[in-house]
């Protein structure tokens, strides 16, 4: 897999303001987190619809056969992206819950 490091540093804030906010992921860009994984979420539906659409148009012979192998191909790559991040999550969570308090 391929990752755009330009396109993804672009989208992910760096610059962290600080003190409890960034220790709770705020950023000086004023996204946090959790709005981060919603927009990547709410991103990663819209390219399985997108997929879905050109399918169907595909099937019913409206589209052509290049821009639904892409469409797919799209879907795929983002699916995959998203088990391996939430596979990351999974782990991290794991591993805090294995440290003693």
């Amino acid at each position: 897999m391929v990752v755009d490091v330009k396109a993804l540093s672009a989208a992910i804030p760096m610059k962290a303001t600080g003190g409890v906010g960034a220790a709770l992921g705020h950023t000086a860009g004023g996204k946090d987190f959790a709005t981060f994984v919603r927009e990547a979420a709410e991103s990663a539906i819209g390219t399985g619809k997108q997929a879905e659409k050109i399918s169907i148009a595909g099937i019913a012979g409206k589209a052509d056969l290049l821009d639904v192998v892409q469409a797919v191909s799209n879907a795929e790559t983002t699916l995959s992206t998203v088990v391996a991040v939430r596979d990351k999550l999974v782990a991290a969570y794991q591993e805090l819950m294995r440290m003693p308090v």
